[in-house]
């Protein structure tokens, strides 16, 4: 049996008067979605794996407020965003790293104008920085010469400006990397944003997130790789709308390094 994954509250942290290098912000996704919690596991491995001295916030963790935004309620999202700068602001935190490039956008962004001032990195700028700095190695393992597509999520490429730390992950591997034709700063959105990921499509001829598979499909890639929990969960469903889930995965970034190496 795998050893239980250890995840240190920021509260124990603070009970022993410690700090941690980092604080990891999990997000509603990466707690609740059965999917999605796979990803957080994967990041947690290679934490540990890296030594990485870091902390959760655990319960006292509520939604950045994103979804509320978006689709328009400012009042619910600086209640959301207040309480969490509160918890954060009483702990001192200062550098963040998550997963989601949602809470990655909106608490590097939007928390500055409400009091939250930090540093927040997205799980595969982090990864880069540790591999910079020797801190974690990276080696092709069972994806070498496999063909790999990446799917830029929205508040990480256009909203952010980072294309290249996934990529260069991936590049890592000694993968394939083929580019959709749509990329980059022309990328798709894979239809979840704006918190449409918690609402029926309107009516169209067309789902977005199946036209992205669509385009992920005539890369023939085996692998769809992404960043974003909700894009991960889109580009999921437009596989299985395709009906081709025996032929094409769809794997978080820090999955693939983690199932690289067998973590």
């Amino acid at each position: 049996m795998s050893e239980p994954i250890k995840v240190p509250t920021m509260a124990e942290y603070a009970a022993q008067g410690k700090m941690p290098e980092v604080l990891f912000f999990v997000g509603c996704a990466g707690s609740f979605d059965d999917r999605a919690k796979k990803i957080t596991k994967a990041f947690v491995k290679i934490l540990n794996k890296a030594k990485i001295d870091f902390a959760v916030l655990g319960t006292e963790e509520s939604c950045n407020g994103d979804p509320a935004k978006r689709a328009g309620n400012e009042f619910l999202f600086q209640m959301q965003a207040m309480t969490n700068i509160e918890t954060l602001n009483s702990y001192g935190i200062t550098k963040i790293v998550t997963a989601c490039p949602h809470c990655f956008n909106t608490i590097g962004n939007e928390y500055p104008g409400l009091g939250g001032n930090y540093e927040v990195m997205h799980h595969t700028q982090f990864l880069k920085s540790l591999l910079n700095e020797g801190r974690l190695k990276v080696e092709g393992g069972k994806f070498k010469g496999k063909k790999i597509t990446f799917h830029d999520p929205c508040y990480l490429g256009r909203a952010n400006g980072e294309y290249e730390a996934p990529r260069d992950l991936l590049r890592k591997l000694d993968v394939e990397l083929v580019e959709m034709r749509r990329n980059k700063s022309n990328g798709l959105c894979c239809g979840a944003g704006g918190a449409q990921v918690f609402k029926e499509p309107e009516p169209g001829t067309k789902d977005i997130n199946v036209e992205r598979t669509e385009e992920a499909m005539e890369t023939t890639s085996e692998i769809i790789a992404t960043g974003c929990p909700f894009c991960m969960m889109m580009m999921t469903d437009g596989v299985k709308a395709k009906n081709v889930e025996n032929k094409v995965q769809v794997m978080d970034v820090a999955e693939m390094i983690a199932n690289a190496e067998d973590l």
